[in-house]
């Protein structure tokens, strides 16, 4: 059974079509590496995913639930959209951490408020059936959250006193503590000094091991090789190739894909 798929997704911004017919499936477990020049679809991909932006076409399914339908015209309702969400985390380029919380707190905060909505509806949060019992274990899964991103010794920290990398570990550290199905990355490492790239991946390659599922854009192209299960490689809005990191990477079929890793090996990023 596929954990992820993806079926026709088409988005189009006015009268420029950034997504064209996009498909593709994940088992579970599996890392798929998005790779390709920038402006070729790879971030609106993930937003789509990740219900901040709409497709006009396609389908979304996790775990056998439809989660998106553009034939379903039905209206959706706020709640509707947060809970769907609730299956992805993603990780963003800049951090988007809040910078008037602590770290602690920025881990924490979304899962009280999911606690909190779930006791009030349901009775309980992940068998805990107070919000005292859920902020128990809530916190918990934070300190283990941060022992595992390396960084429990800043959990009293503001983002404003770490590096790049070490927010960026915060960052992954709270899009891991809602328990998605599926963990995005929107180029994790565009926004660090080179030094600091290589603990973020390594935090990511630790992930792998995890068992976690999840979809990684990046222009790390050695990085994408030696984690991803999958490549695809995106080139104008289209799938120009798709397979593993030895058929992508090391003998790519298509001039498109031939042309950019080229580039890429005679220029880096």
């Amino acid at each position: 059974m596929k954990m992820l798929k993806v079926e026709n997704i088409q988005k189009s911004f006015g009268k420029t079509e950034v997504l064209k017919n996009i498909s593709f499936s994940l088992e579970k477990g599996e890392v798929l590496a998005i790779i390709g020049s920038s402006g070729s679809g790879k971030t609106t991909l993930l937003r789509c995913l990740n219900f901040l932006e709409t497709p006009q076409r396609g389908r979304i399914t996790v775990n056998s639930e439809v989660l998106f339908d553009s034939s379903d015209s039905s209206k959706k309702k706020d709640l509707d959209v947060r809970k769907k969400r609730l299956h992805f985390g993603l990780v963003f380029q800049n951090f988007n951490l809040f910078p008037q919380y602590k770290v602690y707190d920025n881990i924490t905060l979304a899962p009280l408020l999911m606690a909190r909505e779930q006791i009030r509806e349901n009775g309980s949060y992940y068998g805990a059936a107070s919000l005292r019992e859920a902020q128990q274990l809530i916190r918990e899964e934070a300190d283990n959250l941060l022992k595992k991103v390396g960084l429990f010794e800043k959990r009293d920290s503001y983002p404003g006193d770490l590096s790049g990398g070490q927010q960026q570990r915060v960052a992954i550290a709270r899009a891991l503590a809602l328990n998605p199905d599926i963990l995005c990355f929107d180029e994790p490492t565009s926004a660090l000094d080179p030094e600091l790239t290589g603990e973020v991946l390594n935090v990511i390659r630790g992930l792998k091991s995890s068992d976690s599922t999840m979809i990684v854009v990046t222009h790390e192209i050695g990085f994408a090789h030696d984690v991803a299960d999958k490549i695809i490689f995106m080139d104008r809005g289209l799938i120009e190739e798709e397979g593993t990191p030895q058929q992508v990477i090391d003998n790519p079929q298509s001039a498109r894909t031939r042309e950019f890793l080229a580039r890429f090996n005679q220029f880096g990023d």
